[in-house]
């Protein structure tokens, strides 16, 4: 055996189908896309969800669902976290410049104090909202917090 004589195995290579070279070929006329129909034209593209003209199923489905546009959404911080950056950054006054200095933050985040976890520094804290609870435990523990709108 040598070079010049290996083969592919038998069977192994197929002639390639040789469209539209006429009648005798046996993939002349309609060069094997049937007859007529947008399949049998060229720049045929399949649109997705195309169900052949009938009404697509995400179109039949009836809506759900509900955005409420007038929904507010506040960042939530726990008692147990403003005492972690009092701990951090050694600070009584955590307001929104500093917590967006810091990168707690995004500017434009309207921030809300809710009461899980525990404070025992006395903090001055400045949100856009707070829970009774956490109002509570603030001031309890000698700090104070001033709501802005």
């Amino acid at each position: 055996m040598e070079l010049s004589n290996l083969r592919p195995a038998k069977g192994a290579v197929k002639k390639s189908k040789r469209i539209a070279r006429g009648t005798g070929s046996g993939h002349g006329g309609t060069s094997t896309r049937g007859h007529k129909g947008d399949k049998a034209r060229s720049g045929f593209k399949n649109k997705r969800n195309f169900e052949g003209g009938q009404m697509p199923l995400q179109m039949r489905l009836p809506k759900r669902g509900f955005k409420n546009f007038n929904r507010v959404a506040y960042v939530p911080l726990n008692l147990s976290r403003l005492q972690e950056i009092a701990e951090k950054y050694s600070v009584s006054i955590i307001d929104m410049d500093f917590l967006v200095r810091e990168g707690i933050v995004n500017k434009g985040d309207l921030i809300k104090i809710l009461a899980h976890g525990e404070i025992t520094t006395a903090l001055t804290v400045t949100a856009h909202g707070a829970s009774e609870k956490a109002s509570e435990a603030i001031t309890t523990a000698g700090g104070s917090v001033n709501l802005v709108k």
